[in-house]
């Protein structure tokens, strides 16, 4: 007779059970057993499940091994690429070694983290790969190729992971050939597809989940296997992302990567293939889409980077300049078809070439899709134009997903886990009625659905480990001497820990500007920038380094996970409220304006309440660890929604002057016995 799910989890998460026996230092936590139990039921009834997992749950666990026990295909979908390598390299071995069992697991990101071997060969053999200062950067690509089984960038040593030779040589979907491909057998996304098909549980992200789920709506196909339940983590995240995806986007970067990868075909080279009229075609294009791409960006005032379009934006002249680009896009498809016929019979990679040529054909006519969704718009969407550091972006998303999830997630799924150590916005000390109200209801997880809520604490004893300091007298965040006021204050604080910190910025202007006053501020510490290497090998360098200081933005907020002395101290640079002046922001505010509700207390403050949660848990990730969150902002007690934002947090200690912190620092040191940087 098979036990009850609750019998289930206390024997397995129980003092003595198996995964206790497996892991050193583990502690048996109620929580953790809780959750656990509730997950259990939910794969074994087909219900939701809404956990708020406190940091040192172990909910990662909770969730791992019922949905491995399941005997169910299980994806689960993480906010970040580090959380899923966490999942992926450390914690389920770990389940496997205390289940003994040998699972059949895979790891699936976005097509983009992989190298295509098929264009990898092509860009050697092209222009760009010749031009100067690409040689060193090149011979670290051949090693990273001829030597990986996965062909994952975040596994590529010496090259930044915003490094210029990645778009030529990455995988995408509009690149991919297929079965024909010379290299199909032996290529990393191929080998990455078959591990998921084998496999019972499967480790993607929500951006590929979500571009896999709109992909599963009126059109056929998919990226991920077939599956029975999914376990969301970071699960505050979803709507975001879920609403890029059921969107359209156009981007001139993505026309001309169209246009260059038309020309690097390597039949184009061929004796017998008429060169002159592929070049003609790609010209073509290139010449309505910089018409277009101009006429757009004149309608930007000065000095803005993103204009919100309303449909009738597109007057005669505009459209004009559209159906210019529509028509040399359906040009350049018409024209792969008929080329796909005169490959000469002796060109090198006939069979490649052709399909190359299909490829190219299809995305054509997506792009003109995608043109024709963001330029016709439609009611509930929303429209804008902005601008990138080397591109233009044209963009549609729908103003709400709620119905979008409803529809494609809860009623059809079955089995749904959401859990994050941030999705109620209600205070930590406060009784909770209805804690789960704002994320239900950004999701459209409705009272008719079968739901089970739970809040699971944190075990940390906060008030001993950790302190807050919310320095006070600084300029506002939007005044000029805010930047340097605040490095002046992040050197004072690295100088008393020893460095060990984080310094998690709103913004990458931010971020750049900090990071070079700290550099010449900081000498004998090492400064790191998000972006100069892979967010793996950026954290393997913190780690290691023991004093080291990482100035990062949004991605680090989260889902990282640094445990003991390397981190001990988490600067936050200013209050983490979205940014106003987003057009899908504006969008949600005008709706929530029309029904008569404040736009700023109920989308602005939630939001803000959970991002600083994120930001403030990445200090404490184990029962020994010690530390100080700095918040350089003193709007947090200056403004009346500042109680709300501090009282999502766990209860901790404040300080409100430097010399609390380091009296805060000699304590914690002398407690140990050794110095607190040690």
């Amino acid at each position: 007779m098979t036990s009850a799910p609750h019998s289930k989890a206390l024997e397995l998460f129980g003092a003595g059970g198996p995964i206790s026996q497996a892991l050193s230092r583990y502690e048996s936590r109620a929580g953790q057993i809780q959750m656990a139990d509730a997950v259990f039921r939910a794969l074994a009834e087909e219900r939701v499940v809404l956990c708020e997992a406190g940091t040192g749950t172990g909910k990662t666990l909770a969730y791992l091994v019922p949905a491995l026990l399941s005997g169910k295909k299980v994806v689960v979908s993480t906010a970040t690429r580090a959380l899923q390598e966490q999942i992926f390299k450390k914690d389920l071995p770990l389940i496997a070694k205390a289940l003994g069992k040998t699972p059949e697991v895979a790891l699936m990101k976005g097509l983009s983290n992989y190298v295509c071997k098929r264009r990898y060969r092509e860009f050697l053999v092209s222009e760009a790969a010749s031009q100067p200062g690409k040689s060193r950067r090149l011979r670290l690509l051949q090693t990273f190729v001829e030597t990986s089984v996965s062909g994952d960038l975040a596994e590529a040593e010496g090259l930044a992971e915003d490094d210029d030779l990645w778009p030529h040589v990455t995988s995408s979907s509009d690149t991919r050939v297929g079965p024909n491909c010379p290299y199909y057998d032996e290529c990393f996304v191929t080998r990455m597809k078959r591990d998921a098909e084998r496999a019972q549980l499967i480790v993607v992200n929500h951006h590929l989940f979500f571009a896999d789920l709109a992909l599963r709506g009126p059109h056929p196909g998919r990226v991920l296997p077939d599956y029975a339940a999914v376990i969301f983590d970071e699960a505050h995240q979803l709507e975001d992302i879920a609403t890029m995806f059921f969107g359209a986007s156009v981007s001139s970067s993505g026309v001309e990567r169209l246009a260059r990868d038309f020309e690097h075909i390597p039949a184009l080279g061929g004796p017998l293939f008429s060169v002159a009229s592929g070049v003609r075609l790609a010209e073509q294009v290139r010449q309505a889409a910089t018409g277009f791409w101009v006429a757009l960006r004149s309608l930007l005032p000065a000095g803005e980077s993103r204009l919100t379009l309303e449909r009738d934006v597109w007057s005669k002249d505009l459209a004009r300049f559209w159906h210019g680009l529509d028509a040399a896009l359906e040009a350049l498809a018409l024209g792969c078809d008929s080329l796909r016929g005169r490959v000469s019979e002796g060109s090198i990679d006939r069979g490649s070439a052709r399909e190359a040529l299909e490829v190219v054909a299809r995305r054509a006519q997506t792009l003109r899709q995608d043109l024709a969704v963001v330029v016709e718009g439609g009611p509930g969407r929303v429209t804008w134009l902005e601008v990138a550091e080397r591109s233009l972006k044209l963009v549609s998303t729908p103003v709400e997903v709620r119905s979008t999830l409803r529809e494609r997630v809860f009623d059809v799924i079955g089995p749904v886990v959401l859990t994050s150590a941030t999705l109620s916005t209600a205070e930590s000390r406060e009784p909770v009625v209805a804690p789960f109200s704002y994320i239900r209801a950004r999701l459209g997880i409705d009272d008719d659905l079968a739901v089970e809520e739970l809040r699971v604490p944190s075990p940390f004893e906060y008030e001993k480990a950790a302190l807050l300091y919310i320095a006070r007298g600084l300029p506002e965040p939007n005044q000029p001497a805010f930047i340097n006021a605040a490095v002046l204050q992040i050197e004072e604080l690295v100088r008393i820990t020893l460095g060990g910190c984080f310094v998690l910025c709103t913004s990458v202007r931010s971020m750049r500007l900090i990071h070079a006053a700290l550099e010449r501020k900081l000498s004998g510490y090492s400064v790191l920038l998000q972006g100069s290497r892979s967010k793996t090998l950026l954290l393997e360098q913190f780690r290691e380094q023991k004093n080291a200081v990482l100035v990062a933005t949004m991605s680090f907020w989260q889902g990282v996970d640094v445990p003991g002395r390397a981190l001990r101290l988490v600067v936050i640079e200013k209050l983490p409220f979205p940014v106003p002046s987003e057009p899908i922001l504006r969008a949600r505010s005008q709706v929530l304006e029309e029904q008569g509700k404040n736009p700023f207390m109920e989308l602005f403050v939630p939001q803000a309440a959970i991002t600083l949660k994120q930001g403030f848990g990445r200090l404490i990730r184990t029962q020994d660890d010690r530390g100080i969150v700095a918040l350089l902002d003193e709007r947090a007690v200056t403004r009346s929604y500042g109680k709300k934002l501090l009282g999502a947090l766990p209860p901790v200690r404040r300080a409100e002057t430097i010399a609390e912190v380091a009296e805060f620092w000699r304590k914690l040191g002398k407690m140990s016995g050794e110095s607190a940087a040690d």
